[in-house]
């Protein structure tokens, strides 16, 4: 029978993706390999090979649709001798965050329908799980009455198929216009504040623009919502004195200049946290779910923003490289960034991010901290700061840093000698090139 190519997972971490373009049309051969479409997750745009061979019979997923769940069936994969006569239409998926409001329409759609008419929603099951059926068993059942929560399917991974249901009896579960309504959420799954609707009416005489979130867009708000509402977060405040940073890197520059080299501040603060959590082994450490896991390297997150969203590209081995090979790396992985051209290894993993809003002419804050993370340092400008030393009030360029901890990884002690190590580093620039 048709092989279902299934919408792959890309990263550990994707739950459904953007079928970006596709690379083959229906009625091309495919070869174990080929390049079968772009998919576009929250991160990246990635290619798609093919590992089976046969004809491509069917595009069930049109490209630039977005909100498709992995293991999604996206099209068919026809072996010599099969035929093209079976494969239905799928309808394409919602995004998650529209599944609660397009439910009524969802139940309407079961309702049973002449066969030219748009194949039915997918049924769920007595306890609330997906049921997975062909588009074409999904007609059939609805004409028949069939309910398929009482049909085994014999199909891939239990799905089922047309034979499935042509063998079924009539009335046998519940009918398919009934379609079961889904359990409620849990009171502690409700989410805080006003719902969608009571927002839209409250600002329904008002000149508004909707915007529609992406998956990059989605995909924050759910990590950092689930950040701040599981990490116990505390904060450690330190300033460190910039002055013999900025001459330093001065000369440093001028002597790099004719190698096209320009080592930026940020340069110096990721290489004095990389050296920070040598020095202070058991803060370089990310939370495991049940357990601690500590590092050996240094590998230094750092954010990197782009039209609708952040990355966090890592350098890894950061301890070992040079404030110029950090300054390379750090420059091509926020420009791939900023199109999307980032492999699932380069921002994934790490023990430790960096967020340098200084920039901005942001003078502090407190980020989130980015799980499984031990920690986040939150970076602020360098402003002239009138401060005293040896009973004299001189003026010097003061950075201040706030350090995000998660206290189930890092305790308040060691968290201070982190930042301590930190400043240190900064405030004696040369010591990092030994």
């Amino acid at each position: 029978m048709p092989t279902e190519i299934l919408m792959p997972a890309l990263s550990p971490t994707m739950e459904e993706g953007t079928l970006a373009k596709w690379l083959v049309k229906e009625g091309d051969e495919v070869k174990s390999g080929d390049i079968l479409a772009e998919i576009e997750t929250d991160k990246a745009t990635m290619e798609f090979e093919a590992v089976d061979e046969g004809k491509l019979g069917k595009i069930l997923i049109a490209e630039g649709t977005a909100g498709v769940k992995v293991n999604t069936p996206i099209a068919v994969l026809l072996e010599e001798g099969e035929s093209a006569d079976d494969i239905g239409a799928a309808p394409a998926p919602k995004p998650e965050a529209r599944a609660e409001a397009d439910a009524p329409k969802a139940e309407a759609a079961v309702a049973p329908a002449a066969a030219a008419a748009p194949a039915p929603a997918a049924p769920k099951s007595a306890d609330g799980g997906r049921i997975f059926a062909s588009p074409l068993a999904r007609r059939i059942a609805a004409e028949k009455g069939i309910d398929l929560a009482s049909v085994a399917g014999s199909g891939p991974h239990g799905r089922i198929v047309k034979a499935d249901v042509e063998g079924a009896k009539p009335g046998a579960g519940k009918p398919a216009a009934e379609a079961p309504k889904a359990a409620p959420a849990p009171a502690a799954a409700a989410p805080a504040g006003p719902s969608a609707e009571t927002i839209l009416k409250m600002y329904a005489d008002r000149e508004t623009e909707e915007v529609a979130l992406d998956g990059m867009r989605r995909t924050i708000a759910a990590r950092l919502s689930e950040a701040k509402q599981t990490i116990p977060h505390f904060y450690l405040r330190r300033s460190a004195k910039l002055d013999e940073l900025m001459k330093f890197r001065a000369m440093l520059n001028k002597q790099l200049e004719s190698r096209g080299v320009k080592l930026s501040v940020n340069d110096f603060i990721i290489k004095a946290c990389a050296l920070a959590l040598q020095e202070v082994p058991d803060a370089n450490a990310v939370w495991a779910g049940d357990r601690i896991l500590k590092l050996k390297p240094s590998d230094v997150a750092v954010a990197v923003a782009i039209e609708g969203g952040l990355f966090t590209p890592v350098l890894k081995d950061a301890q070992q490289k040079t404030l110029s090979a950090l300054s390379a790396e750090m420059k091509d992985l926020a420009n791939r960034a900023k199109t999307k051209k980032l492999a699932p290894h380069e921002y994934q993993g790490g023990s430790f991010a960096i967020s340098n809003l200084g920039m901005f002419g942001i003078e502090n804050f407190d980020a989130v901290i980015n799980p499984p993370h031990g920690a986040i340092l939150a970076v602020g400008a360098g402003i002239q700061t009138p401060v005293v030393e040896n009973g004299e009030v001189v003026v010097r360029n003061v950075m201040s840093m706030t350090l995000s901890v998660d206290h189930r990884v890092i305790d308040g002690a060691l968290g201070a000698q982190l930042l301590e190590a930190i400043v240190k580093h900064l405030e004696n620039p040369m010591g990092m090139l030994a």
